[in-house]
């Protein structure tokens, strides 16, 4: 994956953004690391990757991400994801509850802050764990 140096020619502490902004860019990211792992895993129609990406970038689904991330979190990205968790989003969640939305948006963030960061490898370590995680058996 690139970073936003590469995008933008600028370094730049992304820390300071928003942490709507940081889940703005996360959710993005976050979808596409889903599919592109659901695509290199099989080749299948895309309406069956379109369903199965669903379970993963889904609020309960990055909600249960973001209590299985805790534990293996540094003390600036447990600040970035609940930074991100604690934000008042313009929105309401549609099929979860508010604090499951809560949760998905600071997964979102932190993803969204790793990725701005150009931190690749700890943003796909981070990724593997919550691969790792069978969302659909924890509904």
């Amino acid at each position: 994956m690139i970073g936003s140096g590469e995008i933008t020619n600028e370094t730049k502490d992304f820390a300071q953004l928003s942490p709507l902004n940081l889940a703005f860019v996360g959710d993005a990211v976050f979808s596409l690391l889903v599919r592109t792992r659901l695509v290199a895993g099989c080749n299948q129609s895309a309406h069956r990757h379109n369903k199965a990406a669903t379970e993963h970038v889904c609020a309960v689904g990055q909600s249960i991400n973001y209590y299985t991330l805790l534990p293996y979190l540094s003390d600036k990205e447990l600040s970035i994801i609940k930074r991100g968790r604690n934000a008042n989003p313009s929105q309401k969640a549609k099929n979860a509850s508010f604090a499951e939305y809560r949760n998905a948006t600071g997964l979102e963030a932190l993803f969204g802050y790793l990725y701005l960061n150009g931190e690749n490898e700890r943003m796909m370590e981070l990724f593997n764990i919550c691969w790792s995680v069978k969302v659909n058996d924890e509904k």
